[in-house]
């Protein structure tokens, strides 16, 4: 009854998507770098908040003293200075709708940071370990704050809801050969080239976008953004021989960070100097 060639269903597929595609644009604060968003935030930042609450409850997170009391002064600077800068310059705080909250956890074996969609960070005490100081310490958090900033988790869900999709239209006018070698070798193959041939890339432009936004932030919350480049050099140093090859990761490597905060540094300390608030 309702019979269509192939051809003619991924032409008329293609234009559908094209179309989606187009409307569910949106851009990066700051670098105006194009970006697929289709996921609502509300939806985002809801599921985030709900996670964020889940990982409090489980963890032993430490309530008091010198270094939380840090972690949450440099939180807050960032965050009145971000919003300031936005507000200054006539523009939509994308920081708006954030309900930001500051966790430290005990964990002297872990070397990490994050923050959710919606401003919920967490920072680890094997980390201070390496920042060993206020400004290192501002870095790793502006560059974790300018992930969601920057909305790359909208980003990245939105990707992988188009890439599924794509995948799954690919299989059945392949005539299931997608999923069939996936069952015999036990791997997901549609995404494994996906994530080596599209995400990774994209992976590490947002990781090397959060670089530069979270040095921007950083500098306007009156850090001294110069010591980004001996916290990486601590960072490679604490990493090497353990990075694995470019291609496969979605990070930069230490050597190209450095050499990106190198060029950068001096322009954003003229462009975005601090900010008054």
């Amino acid at each position: 009854m309702y019979n269509i060639n192939r051809r003619k269903f991924l032409g008329l597929f293609g234009c559908c998507c094209s179309s989606v595609l187009l409307q569910s644009c949106a851009s990066v604060p700051i670098t105006e770098r194009k970006q697929l968003s289709i996921i609502p935030e509300a939806k985002i930042n809801k599921q985030a908040a709900l996670a964020y609450e889940s990982f409090r409850q489980k963890s032993k997170l430490i309530t008091s003293g010198k270094q939380l009391n840090e972690v949450r002064s440099i939180g807050k600077k960032i965050e009145v200075s971000v919003s300031s800068f936005f507000e200054k310059k006539g523009e939509i705080d994308p920081t708006s709708n954030f309900g930001w909250d500051y966790v430290l956890v005990d964990n002297d074996k872990i070397v990490n940071a994050w923050c959710m969609p919606g401003g919920k960070i967490a920072v680890y005490t094997g980390l201070l370990k390496i920042t060993k100081n206020v400004d290192a310490l501002s870095i790793v958090m502006g560059h974790e704050i300018a992930h969601a900033v920057a909305k790359h988790s909208i980003e990245r869900a939105s990707q992988a809801m188009t890439i599924n999709l794509g995948t799954a239209v690919a299989d059945i006018f392949l005539g299931g050969a997608i999923n069939r070698t996936r069952n015999t070798i036990g791997q997901n193959t549609g995404m494994d080239i996906f994530q080596l041939g599209i995400m990774n890339p994209f992976g590490r432009k947002q990781e090397t976008e959060a670089d530069y936004l979270g040095l921007i932030f950083s500098s306007l919350a009156g850090y001294d953004i110069r010591e980004s480049v001996r916290l990486w050099q601590r960072m490679a140093e604490k990493n090497k021989g353990k990075e694995p090859p470019v291609f496969l990761s979605t990070h930069p490597s230490s050597k190209k960070r450095i050499e990106n905060l190198q060029n950068w540094i001096t322009k954003v300390m003229l462009e975005y100097p601090p900010i008054k608030t």
